[in-house]
Order: structure tokens, then sequence, then C-alpha cells
């Protein structure tokens, strides 16, 4: 079925508007997967904060148009789903990492982030980043380990007293 043109520009200026403000991108070839298994992608892509999207090539290449992920013009061929991590930057890359490994057809063919493109060898480390609850833990427990060592030293010293004060007592009752 043919698209209006009226409706390719609302495509085109729904993927760009999601595109400006995403923080990654994975674009990868879904052909031979079932429509049934397209419905499970897209609803984890929606459990995960991940705008997930078919669209045709030329109409992404002009969504993509002076946005961060301009540089994957270049590698729309062939039927793609395009998946924007809207949240976190590697939300898009874990979703289609674990539909990918139940599916081998889903094969990832370019993944960006920051306006840089990388190969789609990359797409576990992208998967790997930590969300942001993972990185606040990360970083208040880096914060909190100097405090903790500086309490668990200065609990030290009365503790060493003590210590000290039982040997020279012991010591006095074994020599009387």
């Amino acid at each position: 079925m043919a698209l209006s043109l009226d409706e390719k520009k609302a495509i085109v200026a729904e993927v760009s508007e999601v595109a400006a403000s995403a923080h990654s991108a994975v674009v990868a070839e879904y052909s031979g997967i079932a429509a049934t298994d397209m419905t499970t992608l897209h609803a984890r892509a929606r459990e995960g904060g991940v705008y997930l999207r078919v669209v045709k090539n030329t109409l992404a290449r002009r969504a993509l148009e002076g946005t961060d992920f301009a540089c994957m013009s270049d590698a729309l061929t062939g039927p793609l789903v395009m998946a924007f991590s809207q949240e976190d930057p590697g939300a898009a890359a874990r979703v289609v990492k674990e539909f990918a490994k139940e599916n081998d057809k889903l094969v990832v063919k370019v993944v960006s982030i920051g306006g840089q493109l990388l190969a789609a060898s990359e797409l576990e480390r992208l998967a790997s980043l930590p969300t942001k609850d993972q990185a606040i833990s990360m970083l208040m427990s880096v914060m909190q380990a100097p405090i903790s060592k500086l309490a668990r030293t200065l609990n030290e010293v009365p503790g060493k007293l003590v210590r000290t004060v039982a040997a020279i007592k012991d010591q006095k009752q074994a020599s009387a």
C-alpha cells in the first residue's frame, strides 16, 4: 500500500523528532522474521523505553538529516528496523541484542551513539553500558568508599588500645 505525501511527511517528522532527542540508535535487518516475532520485538522495545520503527530507507535518510545519526544514512539498505534509545544510551542495544539471541534472522547493521558511527560488532559494548540508576549506584559506592574506610580506621584506634591494655593485664597476671 503506497503512502500519500502527507503520510510520508508525518513519518519523516516523527522519526526526525525522535532521532533529535535520542541518545543512541541501532539499525538491524529483519528479513525473514515472522510478524508475531516483530510484534514481540515492538512490545519489548516499549517496555525498555526504546522507539522502534520500520521505515522506508529513503524516508529514514531524510529523517536523519540534521541529527546526530545522519552518519548512518549510507548504511540504510534493505529491509531495516530502527531502534532509538530514549532514556539511557544502552537501551536500544540491549533490546536488539536480547531479541537477536532468540531470533538469528535479526542482523545488526549499524550502531551509532553521540554522532559516531560504530560497527555492528560494537553492539555488545553499547548494550553493556549501565542504566542511569546503575551509574548513580556505582558513583555512590565510589564516593562512599573513602568515608567507610575512614570510619573503620578511626574505629581501629580504640580497639587497638583495648587490646594493648588487655595484653598488659594478661602479662601482669602471668608474672604475678
